[in-house]
Formats: structure tokens, C-alpha cells, sequence
């Protein structure tokens, strides 16, 4: 299912029991913001439990839907690349390293869930209330109060983000930006090569090794490997998840070759360690 919206933003609250829609992707972008309830909410390949004040972003790449364990309101900021396309004006200089765009279509957003401190979640709340009552307005759309209170928003995730080590910055080099690329690219094998990645951040392939384990204390094929097995465990434990897309999804040859690598590093097989988990 393929929800299409044409109105460049719709912002709509619902508070619901059962989550109406099926597993579904959209055509737009959408801010999802849990009023009340709990409950848990699938992301792709993931299942994030939810409670009131998370927030969550979903892209038209993604796939996702609602399991309510207790009766849920939820906000929804919908637009599309035009409602941004038509601000431009109004964009902040900073904002041309790191879109709103590029940040709702992050992959590693997709793999954490967002969480902010005390302080950030009452910011969070009271824009989320200010959206909702300008929304009344017929120009809504048009206005721009409304976006610079949206780019408030992807103001704190940029800070949660941090708090994973996840760059959603551009402009931003250093330990972080290795780090972020590896995570960005943990699907793709090739790229991580260490001859690779050390010719990305022209740092001699033959010093690569060393400069990684003296600046984070642990060796680049180790940090690899625990990260990447970190996330093939998060998809074992979704019961619907063959261990054919898992191995698809993260580079591998084949199921064999995925079965082989796990088995290296956990002592255990992945089916072994599904029946364990799930």
C-alpha cells in the first residue's frame, strides 16, 4: 500500500485503539509525534517501542506501521520536497550542508530511536502544539512562522542524533564523520574495505589500521564486525524477517555466507540465536 499526498503539507492528529492503515509507504515525508499511549511501532526492518513524547521520521523509502497496545493520539506533520523546495528563501545558511530532506532519508535514523533530554522533549512538545494550532489557518502551508518552527524540530534531531554518533551535519569531519560512514555504509561490504575507506579519507591504506585503533581504541575490523553483527541480531528478532533478506540486506553472498560469518563471531548460528531471541 502506497499512501500519495498532494497538498505540500498536512498536519492531522488521530487517537485511535487500532492503528487504521496496513504496513504502508507514502509518497511525502512525515514527522510522527506520540501524544499518548504505547505501543510499537515497525520501521522497516525494525520495531521500536513507543511511548508518549517520541517522535518518530519516515521518508518514501520507508515501510512502516503501528502496533497500539494502549490507545495512542499521534500527530502527523506530512509534506513533500516542494514544501521545502518552496521555502528556500526562508532556509538558514547552515541548512545547505544538511537538508530536511537528507535527514528524514538517513538510514541510520531508521536504526535507533531518537531521545532527547527533559529539556529538549518540552521544546519538542510545545512546537509540536504550536504547529497544531497554527494548522487552523488557511495558510499554513505558506507560512513562514510554521517552517521555522519545523526546522526547530530538525534542530533536536540533529542533537539526538548525536547522541548515537550519527552526523546528520554535512560540514561536520573528523572521528565523527569516519565513524558515520561507516555506519552509513554498513550494507555495502565493498565500500568499507579498508583499502577503500582509507583512500575515501586519503589516509595511507598502510597506516589506516593504526590511526583507527589509536583514536578509538579498538581495531577497524573489530568495530566493523560488532556493528554489523549488532544489527543482524536487531533483524533476528523480527520473527517475519527470512535469514535470505538479512543476508541480502547486508552484502552477503548468500545465507551460507551470512550463517558462516555469525557463526564466527556469536559461537552460534542464526537460526540458533532467532529461537533464543524471538
Amino acid at each position: 500500500m502506497r499512501r500519495i499526498q498532494f497538498e505540500t503539507l498536512v498536519v492531522t492528529e488521530w487517537n485511535v485503539e487500532i492503528f487504521p492503515l496496513p504496513k504502508h509507504k507514502h509518497s511525502f515525508y512525515e514527522l510522527i509525534y506520540i501524544r499518548k499511549g504505547y505501543g510499537v511501532h515497525i520501521l522497516n526492518n525494525n520495531r521500536f517501542p513507543y511511548n508518549p513524547g517520541d517522535i518518530f521520521i519516515v521518508s518514501p523509502e520507508d515501510k512502516h506501521y503501528f502496533e497500539v497496545k494502549k490507545r495512542s493520539a499521534f500527530t502527523f506533520i506530512k509534506f513533500t520536497d516542494s514544501y521545502f523546495a518552496s521555502h528556500k528563501q526562508h532556509r538558514p545558511d547552515a541548512l545547505f550542508f544538511s537538508s530536511p530532506e537528507e535527514i528524514m532519508r538517513n538510514k541510520l535514523l531508521k536504526e535507533v530511536k531518537l531521545e532527547m533530554d527533559e529539556l529538549s522533549a518540552s521544546i519538542l512538545r510545545n512546537t509540536i502544539d504550536n504547529i497544531v494550532a497554527y494548522n487552523s489557518r488557511k495558510d499554513i502551508a505558506s507560512s513562514p512562522l510554521v517552517y521555522y518552527q519545523l526546522l526547530s524540530i530538525f534542530g533536536l534531531i540533529r542533537e539526538a542524533a548525536m547522541k548515537h554518533s550519527i552526523r546528520v551535519d554535512k560540514a561536520q569531519a573528523g572521528n565523527e564523520e569516519l565513524i558515520s560512514y561507516i555506519h552509513e555504509h554498513i550494507y555495502e561490504p565493498q565500500l568499507l574495505l579498508m583499502k577503500n575507506i582509507a583512500n575515501h579519507f586519503h589516509i595511507a591504506p598502510a597506516y589506516f589500521s593504526a590511526y583507527f585503533k589509536r583514536n578509538f581504541s579498538i581495531s577497524y575490523r573489530d568495530y566493523v564486525s560488532k556493528y554489523r553483527i549488532k544489527l543482524i541480531e536487531k533483524r533476528l528478532a523480527v520473527p517475519t524477517l527470512t535469514i535470505k533478506e538479512i543476508a541480502n540486506e547486508f552484502g552477503f553472498t548468500d545465507v551460507s555466507h551470512l550463517s558462516h560469518y555469525f557463526k564466527t563471531i556469536r559461537k552460534t548460528s542464526p537460526n540458533e540465536f532467532r529461537k533464543k531471541t524471538v
